[in-house]
């Protein structure tokens, strides 16, 4: 089953006028292996100028979160309406950052992934469990717990339009990765979850890696059989570094 592999940026709060202006400059001229798409999730303010200044044929626009509702009395929030007006093509939905720090529960979060998909946007649903989750064994089980509430909220035949980010919390940001037979091993898992479901659905939903992903680990994690790319944060911000990620990554 040929997958699309993806490379996706998540920005997260960080980032200025001239890093999107380089960005752009830089992807705009990547070679990219065949069937491989990459995604620049930048801060709400620069996803004009991001827009204004993408022009590669598989490099596409995201937004780092979205409100369920489409208007209204919800100051500092945005909804898929506003998102479309900016070609925005991916939303990231469900990230730890948005779990631990701002409380959305898996239920709101599946709620999101629903609204995404209504505004014929495509879901990046993020994944994962913590250091001591992971220490007492019950990583299976949390990834469990927040995947169902989205597949009762939109069924299992609608995962065949979201993108799954696996990111183990104890990774993000911490300069610890998973060794590639590790995150090969949560990722078998994920795709058998969704199979007991729905097997031909599973063996089309890309699988992302996230967690300080780099330039040195980057292709022995992306050679794994079900992982299909990533969604880096901090190697993200730089220009270089991503790009030769971009550029290295071997499509299917």
């Amino acid at each position: 089953m040929n997958r699309r592999t993806i490379v996706a940026a998540n920005w997260k709060m960080n980032g200025n006028l001239n890093l999107v202006e380089y960005m752009a400059k830089r992807l705009n001229q990547v070679q990219l292996g065949e069937n491989v798409e990459v995604i620049v999730c930048p801060s709400f303010p620069y996803l004009s100028a991001m827009a204004n200044q993408l022009a590669h044929d598989n490099i596409y626009l995201g937004a780092q979160n979205v409100n369920v509702q489409q208007s209204g009395a919800f100051t500092g929030e945005i909804s898929t309406s506003m998102l479309q007006e900016f070609a925005v093509k991916y939303v990231i939905v469900g990230h730890s950052e948005r779990r631990s720090i701002y409380h959305e529960t898996s239920v709101e979060i599946a709620d999101k992934v629903k609204a995404v998909l209504a505004a014929k946007l495509t879901p990046i649903l993020c994944i994962g469990e913590s250091l001591e989750q992971r220490t007492a064994e019950q990583t299976e089980q949390v990834l469990a717990g927040q995947l169902q509430p989205v597949i009762d909220a939109i069924g299992i035949e609608k995962f065949k339009d979201v993108v799954i980010a696996y990111e183990p919390v104890w990774a993000i940001g911490t300069g610890k990765t998973a060794s590639p037979e590790m995150a090969q091993a949560t990722h078998l898992f994920i795709r058998q979850f969704l199979a007991a479901n729905n097997i031909d659905v599973a063996n089309k939903v890309p699988l992302l890696y996230g967690g300080s992903v780099n330039a040195q680990n980057c292709e022995a994690l992306f050679a794994q059989t079900d992982i299909d790319g990533g969604l880096l944060g901090g190697a993200s911000l730089k220009v270089d570094e991503f790009s030769q990620i971009c550029s290295t990554v071997k499509g299917s």
